[in-house]
């Protein structure tokens, strides 16, 4: 029989009395599989009493001081006598077994001969008492996001983790998205799926509901940790892309350029049902500070699509139709496809330059300047990224307002040196987006919802990693761009489900892009 080693933390911050704690170790108690020992890895100091939980012959009490949660866990792990090791997640979230639990991971490890670790969806019971099994995604190379969710239970081979040396102490806040990255590099990962009652264990945790500007609460040395896992982990796997490397220069021809002067930047704005707000995003072009743009609206819920009573007011004939203002221009379509409409709009377009517009934003007056003035810096930008400031609809009164808790989001974890490379990581670059519509085209377009999980989502990030790979991203980091949430946006309450396909597209267009760029490196 071969021992199972658990590695349980113990600090003032685990969030919960002791006598929750004990309910972890009643539970192991009743394993039936009994070869098991606890590591009880005290933060407390090396004085540090015992905790008030149940004692027992199979629980190791280590106190200690250290300095991060990668040296404690290593000590843990250094400690271990089993053949295979459980890290548990155990601060803020108590955990529980159930009867099978370490014979189920066991047995799929043993299953499994290039393992590295093990990891299985569980049932939550959040802060209100509502319950619920998760479900986790199954890994590939895409899941390289910092934010992927593994659940509480990592099962190793003991053997693993001394392959890869325990876990980078360097590390305080990237010590086990470092773990995971280094482990997937040579080993297998694999993931435990749970039919009904199949789950493994329960996790009791706070409730926390998706919020879209999470990422933004995440100090910058943090960020800057997470950022050093994934590169060091893109150069072991040959998908890192060195600072100016596979850079292609955008020509044009005299007779190109001279055409650009009437038309120099194409808005193009995809838009459903949008009549409240479409206005609003056509005057914001309007009151450009380069006036030489167009706006292209492309409405894709058919004839009966009420933004297009919206639209009508500027167009000829319209009463807010002004000659000397920027072309408003009206595509209808049936099909509601994002990318589509984007390449449709692309291609009725008369300049240089596409613009990224929501039908619900706006831009600032100085945007498409600022936008211009970053590609003439550098004939090898293919895409210039923007920043942009957070704004909402109040539903009772109609007022739009700036929500002064959230800061201009500038994405500036974008580096010279390694944008492209950490763009793989996080879950966006940005806002507006413009490209030089040429290197659009050469790359086919955006994506149609014609890759896993898409469904209108996505399709721009997919662009901005494919540009990256051939062209310098130039930024403004400047906000000259505003975001308006509201409660019909696609970004208010989002469910489970909906954040799951969506990860799962996004991963999938990670995957992509590392093949490709590993491809790239080889050519």
């Amino acid at each position: 029989m071969k021992q199972v080693s658990i590695i349980l933390q113990y600090n003032e911050n685990l969030g919960y009395p002791d006598s929750e704690l004990n309910k972890t170790i009643d539970t192991l108690m009743n394993q039936n599989h009994s070869d098991w020992e606890v590591i009880l890895v005290d933060e407390r100091g090396a004085q540090a009493p015992y905790p008030n939980i149940a004692k027992d012959d199979k629980i190791i009490h280590l106190p200690g001081s250290y300095a991060n949660r990668a040296q404690a866990l290593n000590a843990g792990i250094k400690k271990a006598r089993g053949e295979y090791i459980m890290l548990v997640n155990n601060i803020g979230t108590q955990v529980t077994f159930r009867l099978s639990t370490l014979e189920t991971f066991m047995m799929v490890a043993d299953r499994n001969e290039d393992v590295g670790f093990v990891y299985s969806d569980y049932h939550l019971v959040d802060a209100d008492g509502l319950e619920k099994d998760i479900h986790l995604l199954n890994y590939h190379i895409g899941r390289v996001r910092d934010n992927m969710d593994y659940g509480a239970l990592l099962f190793f081979p003991k053997s693993t983790l001394n392959t890869l040396g325990g876990l980078n102490e360097n590390y305080n806040a990237a010590d086990l998205y470092d773990l995971r990255l280094r482990t997937a590099t040579d080993f297998e990962i694999v993931h435990i799926e749970a039919a009904r009652n199949g789950y493994t264990y329960i996790v009791k945790s706070a409730a926390k509901k998706h919020n879209v500007f999470d990422y933004l609460l995440a100090g910058k040395d943090v960020q800057l940790e997470m950022e050093q896992a994934l590169t060091e982990h893109l150069k072991r796997i040959g998908a890192y892309l060195e600072p100016g490397s596979h850079y292609n220069t955008v020509r044009y021809k005299v007779d190109e350029e001279k055409k650009f002067e009437d038309c120099i930047a194409s808005v193009v704005i995809p838009v459903f049902d949008r009549k409240e707000f479409i206005g609003t995003a056509i005057e914001s072009v309007q009151a450009q500070t380069v006036q030489n743009v167009e706006v292209i609206i492309v409405c894709n819920g058919g004839a009966d699509d009420p933004t297009i009573e919206g639209v009508k007011p500027y167009l000829p004939g319209g009463e807010k139709y002004d000659a000397n203002k920027p072309q408003v221009k009206l595509l209808v379509e049936d099909v509601n496809n994002i990318g589509f409409c984007l390449n449709k709009g692309i291609a009725q377009a008369r300049g240089k330059y596409y613009v990224q517009l929501d039908s619900d934003d706006r831009l600032k007056p100085d945007a498409v300047e600022k936008l211009i003035a970053v590609f003439d810096s550098d004939p090898n930008i293919g895409m210039v990224i923007g920043s942009y400031d957070v704004w909402e609809k109040n539903e009772t009164t109609g007022e739009i307002i700036r929500k002064e808790d959230i800061p201009v989001v500038t994405h500036d974890e974008w580096t010279e040196e390694n944008g492209r490379n950490n763009l793989l990581r996080i879950n966006g670059a940005g806002a507006p987006r413009s490209a030089h519509i040429k290197v659009l085209q050469d790359l086919g377009g955006f994506g149609m919802n014609d890759t896993e999980s898409c469904r209108n989502y996505g399709e721009d990030y997919d662009m901005v990693l494919r540009v990256s790979e051939n062209h310098r991203i130039g930024r403004v980091w400047d906000p000259i761009y505003e975001v308006i949430r509201h409660s019909g946006g696609t970004d208010h309450s989002i469910d489970q489900a909906t954040v799951d396909r969506n990860d799962n597209a996004k991963d999938n267009m990670r995957l992509e892009a590392i093949e490709r760029r590993i491809d790239l490196n080889n050519s």
